[in-house]
């Protein structure tokens, strides 16, 4: 059985609002209904499409599905449940019929975690669940991460730009039969900001860099890049770097705020030339000048 990414079949990215992916289902349920579609295809495309909108729309559905995505899962991978898969909710208005095996498996009438018997005594959860901090560094790239548990040291994949709240499943690993679950969060940085996909760093500049304009080298979680500063910047300007932000479809920005610092004189020549300039910009324009 394949794994399926409903992301991708309704052309949004997983951090879609639930506007956003109300709206994507929409359109594409217009454009491939049998009914008035004449492309090839189309009933098949229309049935996907129907069940990616049946997943992400439902909260419960929607967060149980990024849970599996977490753990690596992509479009086409061999896909079998995890142990201890642990969806209770019910099989939706559509209840199972119609969909692919990979949506009955998961959330189909009937599935899902075992029911016990009247009179039966509950079982066990079986997952164990513990948050994990990564710095930034290693959410830009992707890569390993130690986790300390029981003693033991694990090394966790850690897909590139997985979000905080996101889920990373490691079947058999949280002690007694259990899952382990861990929910990701960031460390705090001491240059950048983030904000969804969005990274924010703030720069300090020179008043003459910010009056006169300059190109400096800013940093970046992939590393420095060069940015031109335009004449006449002020404290608070917003200047953008396309796809500096974290992975992700599409990835997300860097934002460079400005914010302009007046180092402190060092001797009498420097004490000198601020108050020439003092001076200088209390005295009324030239006629004529703007």
């Amino acid at each position: 059985m394949e794994f399926k990414d409903y992301y991708k079949t309704l052309g949004v990215e997983p951090g879609a609002s639930d506007a956003d992916i109300k709206s994507a289902y929409r359109r594409l349920a217009r454009k491939f209904h049998p009914d008035v579609s004449k492309e090839a295809g189309a009933e098949e495309r229309f049935k996907a499409i129907n069940e990616a909108y049946e997943v992400l729309k439902d909260p419960g559905k929607r967060n149980a599905y990024e849970q599996l995505r977490a753990g690596g899962f992509r479009q086409g991978q061999e896909f079998r449940p995890p142990p201890g898969w642990d969806y209770e909710g019910g099989g939706g208005e559509f209840g199972g019929g119609g969909f692919s095996d990979f949506f009955d498996t998961l959330f189909g009438a009937g599935r899902g975690r075992p029911q016990p018997r009247p009179g039966a005594a509950a079982q066990p959860k079986a997952e164990r669940r513990l948050k994990v901090e990564l710095e930034l560094e290693t959410v830009y790239a992707g890569g390993r991460e130690r986790v300390e548990i029981d003693g033991r040291t694990l090394e966790v994949k850690i897909p590139a730009g997985i979000l905080p709240g996101q889920q990373i499943r490691l079947a058999g690993q949280g002690g007694q039969g259990r899952d382990l679950l861990l929910e990701i969060a960031y460390r705090p940085h001491p240059r950048f900001e983030v904000e969804g996909r969005t990274i924010t760093h703030r720069m300090p500049v020179m008043p003459w860099q910010a009056a006169l304009g300059a190109t400096l080298s800013v940093p970046t979680l992939g590393g420095a890049v060069e940015l031109k500063i335009p004449a006449e910047s002020d404290t608070g300007k917003r200047l953008r770097l396309r796809g500096r932000g974290l992975p992700g479809t599409p990835a997300g920005d860097q934002i460079v705020v400005l914010e302009v610092r007046a180092p402190a004189p060092r001797g009498e020549r420097q004490r000198e030339l601020y108050r020439e300039m003092a001076a200088a910009f209390s005295e009324p324009p030239a006629r004529g000048s703007v």
